[in-house]
Formats: structure tokens, sequence, C-alpha cells
């Protein structure tokens, strides 16, 4: 018995996922092509479902295409060591505590600018000046970035 297969707009519905962004999976090689129909239909099976997922999944994650691709090569290889897995979603977790201090930069000179606007003429509000120049922020490089006061 053949194996059941499923069209882009039914692959699309089981996951969430635009079928822009599967086509855009499928034309950079994270997603495998499917094989078509004699009408040039895509006929997707459940493993490019369960593929979709873990792409999916990766994202939401934060995880880039190329460290997806690596992840994706190594699952080839199921009884390889997780070790390259492991530093990869470490190094994932590196960068989203690290985004999460920038982040908690940025809300306290938010909270200080606008704790320090009267919020009455646009003529002297504080919001706008530290927004024209940033000399007056902080804690804060010339180019927006928010930056350690130690």
């Amino acid at each position: 018995m053949p194996e059941r297969t499923f069209s882009i707009g039914h692959v699309s519905s089981a996951t969430g996922c635009k079928v822009e962004t599967i086509r855009f999976y499928e034309s950079i090689g994270l997603l495998p092509e499917p094989e078509r129909t004699e009408g040039n239909q895509r006929r997707y099976l459940a493993k490019h479902i369960d593929r979709l997922r873990f792409i999916l999944h990766a994202r939401e994650l934060g995880l880039a295409v190329e460290a997806i691709r690596q992840l994706i090569a190594l699952g080839e290889n199921p009884a390889a060591s997780c070790e390259q897995a492991d530093e990869i979603a470490r190094q994932q977790l590196q960068l989203v505590r690290d985004k999460i201090a920038r982040l908690t930069q940025l809300a306290e000179e938010l909270e200080r600018i606008v704790a320090s606007c009267s919020g009455e003429r646009i003529a002297d509000c504080r919001v706008m000046e530290v927004l024209a120049d940033h000399s007056h922020c902080d804690h804060g490089d010339r180019r927006g970035n928010v930056r350690s006061r130690a």
C-alpha cells in the first residue's frame, strides 16, 4: 500500500506554516522537495510534515537557518554523538541571554526617559530631546546602542 501524500495546503494547515514559507524552505534545501503529480502538484509525505515541524520549532527558538541545516544533517546519523547539537543549543542560549540583557538595558533607559518627561508641551518634551541628541541618554553610544554603565 503506497504511503499517503498531502497537498501543500494540507501541510500548511497541519503545521500553521504559510505556503510561501514552505516553498522557501524547499528552495534553500531545509525541506526536501516533494514528489510531484503529473499535473506538477507537490505531494508531501508525513516525513516532510515532521521535518517542517522541526524547522518551525527551531525557528521559534531563534535558531539561524545554518544552525538548523547543521541539526538536520546531524539527525541523519542517529548513532552519532549529540555533542554538536548540544553546542548549537548552548550558543543559541547565550545569544538569547545577551539579547535579554540588551533589552533590559533598553527598558531601563526608556523608563528613565519617560519618567523625566512632564507631558506638557512638545517643545519641552524630554522624550523628543533625548531622541534628538543621544548624549542625553544615560548609557548609550552614538549609534543608539545601549551599553553598560560599568
